[in-house]
């Protein structure tokens, strides 16, 4: 069955340049995909289109009529003093409003009930069952926890909230609405990397269809089905997720380009022949034919378009001689607002070439530890940088400090460019054209934090520290960021929640968490397995403490029932071991399977270790 149905869909904002032009594509029911395609291309205004709250010039958009639509950034006006808890709940407003009648009836009945008061809350009472009304509470425990939304911020104003947190909280309103069909725009944008896989989690386990605007390629690899591609106002299909639509997406150019190389060799072959008959042919009719008959054949070839390449941006970051060894080493760090403690008596030591993901949950202290290390926040504690150290720092939201300036004359006054020089920079940052003349209040997000790359690579530094650099931009821009840090040989801190950068770029992780920063000298799957089986050998690790070696309370009994306990886990890990083994030889072909089992197999030989060591002090206590 289809849920959406676009035929020929156009939408222009200025006449003569569509934005959608004859844009065509079906969503069936329980579908999840995925809607990529460069920042303007028109993503955002085909969901304001499909929501009704967009007219469009031409064509057709059919809705399933009877199926409940959301889109998430739209959010309601809620009345003045609704605090979050008031939003999330009006997701059950129906049910609300059944309870409410239970209430009154269960008031009037209690100085005596008639029968129809009895039929009437038996009723109600009937429909809040069915509709999920006792389940209300656990339902909005379960959404907002794993959204990251915190039983104070629960109890705030709705108002009062920031916009990504206000987008947040509508989109868990929007997840208890059991919405049908869910339209997320940007979902991932202001959530936390245990917020995003939770999200994950759920679109996975959702029964309903999901289209997604995103520039999150990990999040698209989890949850799409399929991939649509918007690109000048029309629409290219993938049969797979993000991945699958990289590789299909490259086999697709390498076809069309040998296509049209091949016809453009033919073409070149038969128009030198052409040329020779009508040169031999102006005295022999003969050979005048033939030529005509090879030019109608060269009309008749398929005519392949030449496939384009995308601009990109080309432009690398200024590098700085570093001498030394160590980049910067903290002792004793600690900051802390009022009664809580962001973080305390941090202690690491940062060499060249080094490239470090500061990682944790929202609120954690991430931003505020970068701002101690730039000298921009008080702190206690010791941080010693080396002599040649110089850094640059991209922040989270960008400012400058003269928004009323033009792109091109921010180059000229700020960098002190000559006018061609800051028209060459610009232009290799894709600022071309008349947008060298936009006032730089006038930028999106994405704009602006060009912009600032494009004055931060021009500086001499060793030391790069970026905070959340991929937010706002679009698939393309991001790959072009990536490509210019791949060439910096300085050292790189960042703080990311866009994990298929954290992969390609983490070789090790900075965990904040509880106040504590753990150091964990290894890439980030490696680092997600140790997290995994830390929290899957929890329960083990209760009742077999490594601290505790003292002999057991009770005698030679309960020293007995340990030995047979800690034996019973040592066969149970080295048949886990040996399954592992089993596996990591079958995986001979898939590098990053192989390397994950590999890690598994490491972490398990530790455990095993630890059983060991425990069930040999068990045995000596046993005897002594």
């Amino acid at each position: 069955m289809v849920d959406i149905q676009v035929k020929n869909l156009t939408k222009f904002f200025v006449i003569g340049e569509n934005l959608l032009e004859g844009l065509s594509f079906d969503i069936q029911e329980g579908e999840c995909v995925a809607i990529l395609g460069r920042n303007g291309c028109g993503k955002t205004t085909l969901f304001k289109i499909l929501t009704g709250e967009m007219d469009y010039d031409d064509g057709e958009v059919y809705i399933n009529p009877h199926k409940r639509l959301g889109l998430i950034s739209q959010i309601p006006k809620f009345p003045v003093g609704y605090t979050v808890e008031d939003v999330l709940r009006s997701a059950f407003e129906s049910l609300m409003r059944t309870r409410r009648k239970m209430e009154e009836l269960e008031t009037a009945m209690q100085s005596g009930a008639t029968a129809q008061q009895l039929r009437e809350y038996d009723t109600l009472s009937n429909r809040f069952q069915s509709g999920g009304g006792y389940e209300m509470d656990v339902e909005v425990d379960k959404v907002s926890n794993g959204l990251g939304i915190t039983p104070s911020q629960r109890k705030q104003e709705f108002d009062s909230l920031s916009g990504g947190e206000k987008t947040r909280v509508n989109l868990a309103r929007l997840l208890l609405e059991k919405t049908d069909i869910l339209l997320l725009d940007e979902p991932t944008n202001h959530l936390d990397l245990h917020s995003v896989e939770w999200l994950e989690g759920y679109i996975n386990a959702f029964k309903g269809t999901v289209l997604i605007i995103s520039h999150d390629r990990y999040f698209i690899d989890q949850v799409a089905d399929r991939v649509i591609e918007i690109t000048e106002g029309h629409a290219e299909f993938y049969s797979g997720n993000y991945s699958f639509y990289m590789d299909e997406k490259q086999a697709r150019f390498d076809l069309q380009l040998k296509q049209y190389q091949q016809e453009q060799a033919k073409l070149n072959q038969l128009g030198f022949t052409l040329e020779r008959m009508k040169g031999w042919g102006i005295n022999n009719r003969t050979l005048y034919r033939r030529a005509m008959s090879i030019q109608h054949r060269m009309e008749r070839i398929r005519k392949t378009e030449r496939p384009r390449t995308e601009k990109t941006m080309k432009a690398s970051f200024g590098e700085r001689d570093f001498s030394g060894d160590v980049v910067f080493k903290m002792k004793g760090l600690s900051k802390a607002f009022g009664d809580r403690t962001l973080f305390s008596d941090v202690e690491l030591t940062v060499e060249g070439g080094e490239r470090i993901a500061l990682l944790g949950d929202n609120g954690t202290g991430k931003t505020t530890f970068l701002k101690c290390l730039l000298g921009d926040e008080d702190f206690q504690g010791k941080l010693v940088f080396g002599p040649t150290v110089k850094w640059g720092y991209l922040p989270q939201i960008v400012h400058f400090s003269h928004p009323e300036r033009t792109l091109y004359d921010t180059l000229i006054y700020e960098k002190n460019y000559s006018p061609q020089q800051a028209r060459d920079r610009l232009g290799a940052f894709m600022f071309q054209g008349e947008d060298v003349f936009k006032l730089v209040g006038d930028l999106s997000g994405g704009e602006q934090s060009r912009l600032r790359l494009c004055m931060l690579m021009d500086e001499k530094i060793n030391l790069l520290i970026l905070d959340e650099p991929t937010n706002h931009l679009d698939i393309a821009s991001r790959e072009w960021i990536e490509a210019a840090i791949e060439e910096f040989e300085g050292v790189l801190l960042f703080v990311s929640h866009d994990r298929y950068f954290i992969e390609k770029f983490a070789e090790r992780i900075w965990h904040l968490e509880d106040g504590k920063i753990r150091d964990f000298k290894c890439d980030y799957r490696k680092y997600r397995s140790i997290l995994e089986h830390e929290a899957a050998s929890k329960p083990t690790q209760e009742i077999l403490p490594k601290a505790k070696k003292e002999k057991p309370k009770g005698g030679t009994k309960e020293q007995d029932k340990l030995v047979r306990r800690l034996e019973r886990e040592i066969e149970k890990q080295e048949k886990r071991i040996a399954e592992l083994d089993e596996k990591i030889e079958a995986s001979g072909a898939d590098y990053q399977e192989l390397t994950r089992l590999l890690g598994e197999k490491e972490e398990a030989e530790l455990v095993l270790l630890e059983l060991m060591e425990q069930w040999e002090a068990a045995q000596v206590d046993g005897t002594s």
